[in-house]
């Protein structure tokens, strides 16, 4: 007979679920991050969610490496993601906020395809246009900056200073 595992009293469960509404309602296999179809994200996004700052940590890595490579290198999978790393700086449960802001701060400061293009214009006719991608990053991170006032006001001085960063970011 088997047996269903019984939580411990006070084991810490890092698979909460926090609710990243329209999650599902992207087609994650249908684009790409830097290692090829983007299906991951959204266990790598739930990663992040969750409350262990190990695995959040290690999962915020990962994801920077696929979506927003060297911390200027953008995805086609990265516009798409953009909005859920919007609500994950804003969940005071998630233990990586400041870097999650730094990472929206890095993929608004993305042209390293834009400069590529304007000494490669041939870039512009390839049919996986990585120009486009980048300016949906960018345009994304824009679209949801009505959430900078809250965060400036977080008691953390960390996530104070790096949204002050991605203010100034957005500013130029």
């Amino acid at each position: 007979m088997r047996t269903v595992p019984m939580e411990q009293p006070g084991a810490q469960r890092t698979d909460r679920a926090i609710p990243l509404p329209g999650l599902g309602q992207v087609p994650w296999s249908d684009i790409r991050d830097s290692t090829g179809p983007a299906a991951d994200i959204p266990l790598l996004l739930r990663r992040v969610a969750s409350g262990d700052a190990r695995t959040a940590g290690a999962a915020l890595d990962e994801l920077r490496g696929r979506i927003c490579q060297y911390g200027f290198v953008v995805e086609q999978a990265t516009a798409a993601t953009v909005p859920f790393l919007w609500e994950l700086a804003q969940l005071p449960g998630v233990t990586c906020r400041p870097r999650i802001i730094q990472l929206l701060r890095s993929i608004a400061d993305a042209r390293q395809w834009e400069s590529v293009a304007a000494v490669y214009p041939k870039l512009l006719n390839h049919p996986e246009n990585p120009v486009v991608w980048e300016r949906r990053a960018r345009q994304a991170v824009r679209s949801r900056s009505g959430a900078l006032p809250a965060l400036l006001a977080d008691r953390d001085h960390d996530i104070a200073e790096a949204t002050a960063e991605l203010a100034d970011a957005l500013a130029e």
